[in-house]
């Protein structure tokens, strides 16, 4: 058995580099549950040459294992301790379907934190029944409250197909100009079109459907619309994803949009309304990851929320241990729910 460490990377956000290694102690203590289970232990923070970094013991990692540990959000390096002043740099094997700016790239007012994103999607991955596909692409997520596609393009890189729905139409735009631009930039074979939905003859939602062929690769296939959260149902197939991913509205820079209502829901009531559809969207073994503003809902109460909607609330070990502050109005928590 030996000592390894993880390096994490540097956060351009000062507030989330404070709490980055008590992030990644939990992400890496998930891994070390669900997908590494007794091939890691003893996870915890500490420190090389005053740099931050989360330390483990494990016998020999094989590839597989070094491929796991490689796609955890912060990690910038993977050492193994071969001696009180030495250590031996292990070659990483992350997933990368795109180049890393695709994610970058975009910069606006409200985006998530790039690493929390790919923190949270990792979470809800591995808590699946899907969990050991994590490195091997072909699964399917959806972000219900998509935004500008932060989540989208993450499981992107990963080689996973998107799907994502969002009431903002600017947003919407934003995104498929956004992703039409950057592929067309990188000289990455696409077809992208976005299409009226209309029903009884009349529009209920705008549509970008399309695929992507990366580095000859499978074809991705992206599939984002402009509607409500709530009717997801209405557009996409029961059972037809193998995640979902959602940054829940903050109540403070943030909020669900209803045609011609403003901002009406509360984020609890945000989800209550939508997540039985959510649910059922879900395949069976499919996990549900959302985080929020633990000031605008106790987390008790949005695991209510999820449980009445038939999900099992994980809330033991490292998955009670992602709370966090972004700044003085929020406290930011993740809650992940398995559906049976």
């Amino acid at each position: 058995m030996s000592t390894h460490v993880l390096l994490l990377a540097p956060s351009a956000n000062r507030v989330y580099a404070e709490a980055a290694i008590d992030l990644t102690v939990a992400e890496v203590s998930v891994f070390a549950q669900t997908v590494l289970p007794g091939r890691i232990r003893d996870v915890a923070a500490t420190t090389i040459a005053g740099l931050p970094c989360v330390g483990f013991d494990a016998d020999e990692l094989s590839t597989h294992d070094i491929a796991l540990l490689s796609n955890v959000s912060s990690t910038y390096a993977l050492f193994a301790v071969a001696g009180p002043d030495l250590l031996r740099p292990i070659e990483q094997r992350r997933l990368a379907w795109f180049d890393d700016d695709l994610i970058t790239i975009p910069k606006y007012a409200g985006k998530t934190n790039e690493q929390f994103t790919h923190l949270l999607l990792n979470v809800t991955l591995l808590s699946s029944a899907w969990a050991s596909s994590l490195v091997e692409g072909g699964l399917r997520v959806l972000d219900p409250l998509c935004g500008r596609g932060s989540t989208l393009n993450q499981a992107l890189v990963y080689g996973y197909d998107v799907a994502g729905i969002d009431l903002d139409g600017k947003d919407f735009e934003a995104y498929a100009g956004y992703l039409r631009t950057y592929l067309q930039r990188k000289r990455i074979k696409h077809k992208l079109e976005t299409v009226p939905v209309r029903r009884n003859k009349r529009l209920v939602a705008r549509r970008l459907t399309g695929s992507i062929v990366a580095r000859g690769e499978r074809p991705l296939s992206v599939d984002v619309v402009h509607a409500d959260t709530t009717a997801a149902t209405d557009f996409f197939k029961p059972a037809s994803f193998h995640a979902i991913v959602a940054d829940a509205p903050y109540g403070v820079a943030h909020g669900s949009r209803t045609a011609g209502a403003g901002l009406r829901r509360s984020p609890l009531q945000l989800l209550a309304d939508a997540v039985p559809g959510w649910a059922r969207l879900l395949r069976p073994g499919g996990a549900l990851g959302i985080s929020w503003n633990v000031h605008v809902a106790r987390r008790p109460d949005a695991a209510e929320v999820l449980a009445a909607a038939g999900l099992r609330v994980l809330d033991e070990g490292p998955y009670g241990q992602f709370r966090h502050r972004v700044d003085a109005a929020i406290t930011r928590d993740i809650l992940v729910a398995v559906k049976p």
